[in-house]
């Protein structure tokens, strides 16, 4: 099992090469992800190995690179929306913990349900990607607060809620629920 996160994003994403930008997008979120998640893991004292939130955080994106996502510089075939599902393969090809597969395959909105998949029509396998475990949940959680694109700033709790309210009621209350476990730091 490897747990060098380091490696895995320098294998998919590499230094140099043509597509610099899109390195450069992913390790800025990335980074601000992680450390988001790693100072609520301390803060609210969630008792979770520092290491393993950082290398969950650090590559909960890590399928992007296979999407087709032209505003991030992601120039690759897939929808979007696939990027959790094709990240948590990639993952578990790798020999990365299954936790960290999870967590990119979980991360996607505040989770997705079978019947989102179907009333959306998403391109996805007809089943749950929810988080469950504290690690999926923290993760999910600090992605919410930071986008890919425009000034990358870190959004408020405010901005975070109305970013998810178009996708819901149902979406809205798991990060609220989320928020009331980790608060924001």
């Amino acid at each position: 099992m490897t747990t060098d996160y380091q490696a895995i994003i320098d294998k998919y994403y590499p230094a140099s090469g043509d597509n610099s930008l899109m390195r450069e997008i992913y390790m800025k979120h990335a980074c601000q992800v992680a450390d988001m998640a790693v100072a609520l893991n301390e803060a609210a004292r969630l008792g979770l190995d520092a290491d393993m939130v950082r290398g969950a955080a650090m590559l909960h994106d890590i399928g992007i690179c296979r999407t087709k996502a032209p505003g991030i510089h992601c120039l690759g075939e897939e929808p979007y929306i696939r990027h959790g599902i094709i990240g948590a393969g990639m993952l578990r090809e790798e020999g990365a913990p299954e936790e960290w597969a999870r967590v990119a395959e979980t991360h996607t909105g505040t989770g997705l349900t079978a019947e989102d998949i179907v009333q959306q029509q998403l391109p996805l396998p007809e089943c749950d990607y929810m988080p469950e475990s504290i690690l999926e949940k923290l993760v999910c959680y600090a992605d919410k607060f930071y986008s890919k694109s425009g000034a990358m700033e870190k959004r408020t709790v405010a901005k975070a809620r109305a970013a998810l309210a178009r996708h819901g009621g149902d979406s809205l209350m798991r990060f609220d629920a989320m928020h009331r476990m980790f608060g924001y730091v």
